[in-house]
């Protein structure tokens, strides 16, 4: 890479990508406080660049922008965490039944290493690679499934599922086995009824799959201390 290319601003969709990994790695917790200053220092960009990447963030909920109080990660209510694993359950099962109808070998293999994947990370203790593998496992089902409408409402709402589970899972907080947001045995379980193409069955486990990973929330909110956004966003992070 060229001095000149290695150099060169983030584009706003970088940006962008980057602060959605921090959130789904679980790097940036709800509540933390998004200053713009600090954002831009940390990008190497100017103030007015940022705020377009915050409102985009708004837009979908995975950030809260308040009158002269600036920009902060959500922080999501009881009623929108049962919102959003509503919808899920409308959405997922019609898109692994859309999957199931297009998907080849390498697709059906892709989603076995990243099973595999997520375990192994499990049992080594990297709950943050873990977890971002979990949610990359719906994701390529949805990618795959062809269906660009829902798949980008799935997108939205795995974001938000992330700060729900920051937020509310006692079982993240303790980094326990079920510490992957959704466990590697359902997952596996689940892939058992793609790989056999039993359409009906995949939707049914996949309802009841977000059910159980939406009944292990609890909802009172724990404190947590707010990472240092040049750490995390500079060159170095």
């Amino acid at each position: 890479m060229s001095e000149a290319a290695a150099l060169a601003p983030l584009t706003d969709n970088e940006m962008y990508e980057r602060m959605i990994s921090a959130v789904l790695d679980h790097r940036l917790l709800p509540g933390t406080k998004l200053v713009e200053d600090k954002l831009a220092t940390a990008f190497g960009v100017s103030r007015t660049r940022i705020r377009p990447v915050l409102l985009r963030l708004a837009n979908e909920q995975v950030v809260t922008l308040t009158p002269n109080r600036g920009a902060a990660v959500a922080q999501p209510s009881e009623q929108e965490a049962r919102e959003v694993f509503e919808t899920r359950r409308l959405i997922e099962p019609t898109l692994v039944e859309l999957f199931i109808a297009r998907a080849d070998k390498a697709d059906m293999q892709h989603l076995k290493r990243c099973t595999e994947d997520e375990e192994a990370a499990r049992l080594a203790g990297d709950m943050r690679r873990a977890i971002r593998l979990s949610g990359d496992f719906h994701l390529q089902i949805a990618e795959r499934a062809g269906h660009q409408t829902l798949g980008r409402i799935l997108r939205e709402l795995t974001s938000r599922t992330s700060l729900i589970l920051m937020t509310y899972s006692p079982a993240h907080a303790s980094e326990r086995d079920e510490a992957t947001a959704c466990g590697c045995r359902e997952h596996r379980t689940l892939l058992d009824a793609i790989r056999l193409r039993d359409a009906p069955e995949a939707g049914r486990r996949m309802r009841e799959h977000l059910t159980r990973l939406e009944s292990q929330l609890r909802f009172v909110s724990a404190e947590d201390a707010s990472p240092d956004l040049a750490q995390l966003f500079g060159p170095a992070g």
